[in-house]
């Protein structure tokens, strides 16, 4: 089941939430039971486990407006 995390605007406590992703958006009161909480972003990454090399990057072609072609 996924964890959400949410910071509490009263105490500015931050606090963990986990509860099915059909549920992910409903409001959570804080652990010391205000109910004034916002939802923070939080990025999932993973590690390891792939032997394949990371994408690189596309080289910028020199096109367009900001490329070099119009901008003086």
């Amino acid at each position: 089941m996924p964890s959400y995390q949410f910071r509490c605007r009263s105490c500015g406590d931050t606090f963990e939430v986990s509860r099915p992703m059909a549920r992910s958006g409903d409001p959570a009161d804080c652990p010391a039971g205000h109910a004034d909480t916002v939802k923070l972003l939080t990025t999932f990454g993973t590690v390891g486990g792939s032997s394949a090399a990371a994408p690189t990057p596309a080289a910028p072609s020199g096109g367009g407006c900001c490329g070099g072609g119009c901008c003086r």
